[in-house]
């Protein structure tokens, strides 16, 4: 498929210069590492997080009460003695001078040993943050902290872009607040990487919290992250409104801002609209590119002015930007939707005219269109036209053709290609193999479908819970219940959980065959899922007892049925005077389908059928 504007837009381009910005702000002198240390040790012990202890003021004496649970009481009288040894301001103390004007106390040596200590610890986090450890990470970083080292800034961002990968967005942002606490000063890269987080996970509100108390100046990296999610959420209104707040902040909009309000006013206000912030864009001197003339020729398309469409496309050139395979491709996409065969095949020659070579996509979209309309001889001609243009056909050129045969009932063609497909290296998908299985069980060639199913695994191809139900159902359908159980049995060995397609296939299968209280069986089985049987699910069993000829036992089914709350269909009220017709019952069966008629719950000309059949 292709992407008619880029996805949200990262700061990993700029991570080196970043990188070089943090490696020359370790190197700081000795002085300024103690007091960040001590500021560290008293932001981490007074912080708003911990609330160990509250003081009146910051000598020994000033230490009102201790609080927190018991089992801290130990670690809570190592921190009051820690904090004691600071003064109010969180600095050490002025040393004393000896008399040779040195300071006493080896303060020199200690912030030596101290800075190793802190270089080790750091190396140690960047090491549980790239294992992926990141619990032990945080924990250790929060020791770090509370012991007054500065953690690294990098490996703090690793941690949180790691947290956010896995959706733990609160955990992301404690790892901020303990950075924030420690002394460090988080760069833009860092606010980013937790914004983007809260952003793919849907919590835009929390993005623009972040983005209100960020203490350093957000940049355009920020901006079109939340400008993404407003946009895609369709909050172009609100995202207005931010572009407006960067504005202010002289954070100046680049191409990708543009494009990205530009593709949202298309959806919402239409290309009329967008145009004037296309013209806005220029007058202040930020040009277009070819993904947001992309992004124009798709909301013209859309809106069904392919010819506009086509004239734009004919016209980018004069607006110094040269149309690209993908802006091609949506024109193509919407000559085929439209029927427009033969303007497609001219776009195709006019590319390679002009030196602009098709893509995989190119291809498929006409590929599809073929198939779609039958023409499946000419489908693979163009297939086969591929590898001369350096296209090499991946499973989504091959599939509609095997769905194309499929339809037509060709399975011998289908299979073929199947097997072309294996022998060029393009390996079928599930996809491929669910219309192929879907295609075998519908023409009753069952056997070949359960040996398909059964070399998946083999072949690389993990079957999903649409490949089983759909061999369970060809087998149910054709008298293999057995076979189909059995399937039943692997699937759920393999993790798969049934659902009420699979056990509706069963039960009917069940009870066509005669066997009623097994497949009363599974209908309870259904029911201890915690799934709800379907009025198809009960008019199977119903069924299946009519045919048995224990109507008291269906009539006491269908007050099951009303009991649970399913509402019976017609079908329901049909089966059940069937059956009892066919128990030689036959002026009782009509005079409960002249009541249920006249009751408007079996329509006259159902009712006519039904009394034929009696």
């Amino acid at each position: 498929m292709d992407l008619i504007v880029p996805v949200s837009q990262t700061h990993e381009g700029f991570y080196s210069l970043q990188h070089v910005h943090r490696e020359s702000s370790v190197k700081t002198s000795l002085g300024t590492r103690a007091r960040a240390r001590a500021r560290a040790r008293s932001n981490f012990v007074l912080g708003y997080k911990t609330r160990f202890l509250a003081f009146s003021d910051g000598n020994r004496n000033g230490c009102k009460r201790i609080e927190g649970p018991r089992k801290h009481r130990r670690n809570q009288v190592f921190a009051a003695l820690r904090v004691d040894t600071f003064s109010s301001n969180g600095k050490l103390p002025h040393a004393e001078k000896n008399q040779h004007g040195h300071l006493s106390g080896g303060s020199h040596a200690s912030n030596s040993s101290s800075n190793i200590e802190e270089h080790e610890s750091n190396n140690h986090l960047r090491r549980l943050v790239r294992n992926g450890e990141l619990e032990d990470g945080f924990k250790f970083l929060e020791s770090m902290v509370y012991k007054g080292e500065i953690p690294d800034i990098i490996s703090c961002t690793s941690l949180i872009r790691g947290f956010c990968r896995i959706g733990k967005t609160r955990k992301a942002t404690r790892v901020m607040e303990i950075l924030e606490q420690s002394g460090a000063v988080p760069d833009v890269i860092t606010y980013n990487v937790l914004i983007s987080g809260y952003c793919k996970s849907g919590e835009i509100d929390n993005a623009l919290q972040v983005l209100d108390r960020m203490n350093v100046a957000p940049d355009v990296v920020t901006y079109n992250t939340i400008l993404r999610t407003l946009c895609d959420s369709g909050k172009l209104k609100q995202a207005m409104q931010v572009l407006d707040r960067q504005l202010q902040k002289e954070c100046y909009p680049d191409v990708i801002t543009y494009t990205i309000l530009i593709e949202a006013t298309c959806k919402e206000s239409g290309v009329g609209q967008a145009m004037k912030l296309v013209d806005e864009m220029r007058n202040k001197g930020c040009k277009p590119d070819v993904v947001t003339y992309n992004v124009l020729i798709n909301g013209i398309c859309k809106e069904g002015r392919l010819d506009e469409a086509i004239k734009f496309l004919n016209d980018m050139p004069s607006y110094g930007c040269q149309p690209n395979v993908i802006t091609h491709n949506i024109i193509l996409r919407s000559m085929c939707s439209t029927g427009r065969w033969m303007d497609a095949e001219k776009l195709l020659a006019d590319m390679l005219r002009k030196g602009c070579s098709p893509s995989v996509v190119t291809f498929n979209i006409l590929i599809n269109f073929l198939c779609r309309q039958g023409l499946l001889g000419r489908a693979i001609d163009i297939l086969e036209k591929m590898p001369k243009h350096g296209c090499t056909p991946n499973s989504l050129s091959y599939n509609p053709l095997l769905h194309g045969f499929c339809k037509e009932k060709k399975m011998d063609r289908a299979i073929e290609y199947l097997d072309i497909m294996v022998s060029r290296a393009c390996y079928p998908d599930i996809v491929t193999y669910n219309t192929l299985l879907t295609a075998l069980c519908k023409d009753g060639k069952v056997d070949v479908a359960v040996e398909i199913l059964n070399q998946l695994s083999s072949k690389g191809c993990s079957p999903v819970l649409i490949t089983y139900n759909t061999v369970i159902d060809g087998l149910s359908k054709v008298g293999k219940t057995e076979r189909a159980i059995k399937l039943l049995d692997e699937m759920r060995r393999k993790g798969l959980k049934p659902d009420i397609i699979t056990y509706s296939s069963l039960v009917s299968g069940l009870s066509r065959e005669g066997k009623v209280d097994k497949a009363i069986k599974f209908f309870h089985d259904l029911e201890g899922l915690g799934i709800r049987p379907s009025a198809i699910t009960y008019n199977s069993i119903m069924l299946g007892l009519c045919k048995a000829r224990q109507t008291d036992r269906a009539i006491d089914f269908l007050a099951y049925m009303i009991s649970k709350r399913c509402k019976p269909t017609e079908a329901t009220y049909t089966i059940l005077i069937e059956g009892i017709a066919y128990e030689g019952l036959a002026k009782e069966a009509l005079d409960l389908l002249n009541e249920l008629c006249s009751r408007g719950l079996v329509k006259k000309s159902s009712a006519e059928q039904v009394a034929v059949k009696m």
